[in-house]
């Protein structure tokens, strides 16, 4: 049907269907507190974070990301293949979250389910910005295209009846943090590292100490110091986000603290299936599929001792193209050891995916295994003292996707313990 209807129709079809989820749940939005949460990466951590410190400080909260759906104490995983489910399942799930009695939503965002009006016709509170790097470039037909779909959450908000309204911005994606300034019709709050150029424009967040090494990362915010076991800047950057979304709403950096300190990491994201000392090597899964969150991943978890082998592939047959090279340049520059392998090929060939990685690789020999599992299993078995296995592309997700919608039960870190086991 996409491919046949016009343009123009398919959006005219996406609003009146989002319109009519509206109306069919009687506008729940307008009863909850509801945080949108949005760009290229970090928006799935940054909605796990902002979820635990809400809990921490006495809120009943409900929560919906790529990875599962939170409503109070009830929890499932998000089967879907959608970080950002329909129309219809949206507005069902916060019209169940008030009926379990939550204060606040906070959603993950996505510029395709933008695109499709999925965020119509929620009245969001809040919207927060991670970061923006090339992504969906073919579907959106080109970056700035792609820049203007994340900016309309953020015109959302500044259309919202709601009182009190913020945006959360990254002082430090400056040419972005501009171009979403143009919407400021509600309170902005700007974190950053270096961010205090931007005090006309709103409150600044910019802590007087941070770091970040193997232990986790940690800030200092007004004396008060903030720890997380969680690795690599852009963490750092991914709870400094959720701390100002809190402060935002008024919680005590007291309070944000004693949620941080009781968070031990994020499903899929950096999750490492084993470290020493319960082995000599370390394998880490991670949902990795853009080449920033590649990078990020591969900064985050070099040793210094051993080698990095790692296993890759490309998220989504199909769409994204431009990214593959991209991808391979990365894991030649970064890993010692190589393997291609199939991620969600859906209906495109493969060995063509892999190809088009392996293209970017110059300086090493990459192994290539279309089967999943033994390029996970010959990676681990391929490990020594010191080393670290990385396995990126899909980190918790419980699905793989082939040809003619074809779902395969899929979960990397158990694929990683079989091969360990074995």
């Amino acid at each position: 049907m996409k491919k046949l209807i016009p343009k123009p129709l398919l959006h005219v079809y996406h609003f009146l269907f989002a319109l009519f989820a509206a109306l069919l749940y009687r506008f729940p939005s307008r009863e909850l507190i509801v945080i949108g949460v949005t760009g290229t990466n970090g928006k799935t951590t940054v909605v796990d974070l902002t979820h635990q410190v809400f809990v921490e400080a006495g809120y009943k909260v409900a929560s919906a990301s790529s990875i599962r759906f939170i409503i109070g104490d009830k929890k499932w995983k998000n089967e879907l293949k959608m970080t950002m489910p329909g129309r219809f399942f949206v507005q069902r799930f916060l019209r169940d979250a008030i009926r379990a009695k939550c204060d606040v939503v906070i959603l993950e965002v996505t510029s395709e389910g933008i695109m499709q009006s999925r965020h119509r016709f929620i009245q969001f509170d809040t919207a927060a910005f991670t970061n923006i790097t090339k992504e969906h470039i073919e579907a959106h037909g080109g970056f700035e295209r792609y820049r203007r779909a994340k900016a309309r959450l953020f015109k959302a908000v500044a259309k919202s009846k709601k009182k009190g309204r913020t945006m959360i911005l990254n002082g430090d994606d400056e040419e972005s943090t501009t171009h979403f300034l143009q919407y400021q019709r509600s309170e902005a709050w700007i974190y950053g590292l270096d961010c205090h150029r931007w005090k006309e424009f709103g409150k600044t967040i910019e802590p007087g100490h941070y770091s970040f090494d193997e232990r986790g990362v940690s800030f200092v915010y007004n004396n008060i110091e903030m720890r997380l076991k969680l690795l690599g800047k852009f963490n750092l950057y991914n709870a400094l986000c959720a701390f100002t979304i809190a402060l935002s709403r008024g919680i005590h950096p007291e309070r944000i603290r004693d949620a941080f300190e009781k968070i031990t990491g994020v499903p899929g994201r950096i999750e490492y299936v084993l470290k020493p000392p319960f082995s000599v090597f370390s394998v880490v899964v991670d949902y990795a599929h853009t080449p920033d969150a590649l990078l990020n991943v591969y900064e985050a978890v070099k040793g210094s001792k051993g080698k990095m082998i790692c296993v890759l592939g490309s998220a989504g047959g199909g769409r994204d193209i431009w990214k593959r090279p991209e991808m391979g340049q990365i894991a030649d520059e970064w890993c010692d050891q190589i393997f291609l392998t199939t991620e969600d090929p859906y209906d495109e060939d493969p060995e063509k995916i892999i190809g088009d990685i392996k293209s970017g690789i110059i300086k090493k020999k990459p192994t290539i295994i279309l089967d999943r599992k033994e390029a996970v299993t010959r990676a681990v078995q391929s490990a020594r003292a010191d080393d670290v296995v990385v396995v990126t592309g899909k980190g918790s997700e419980s699905l793989m996707m082939g040809p003619r919608g074809k779902k395969i039960a899929w979960d990397d870190r158990q694929v990683v313990r079989d091969a360990v086991r074995n």
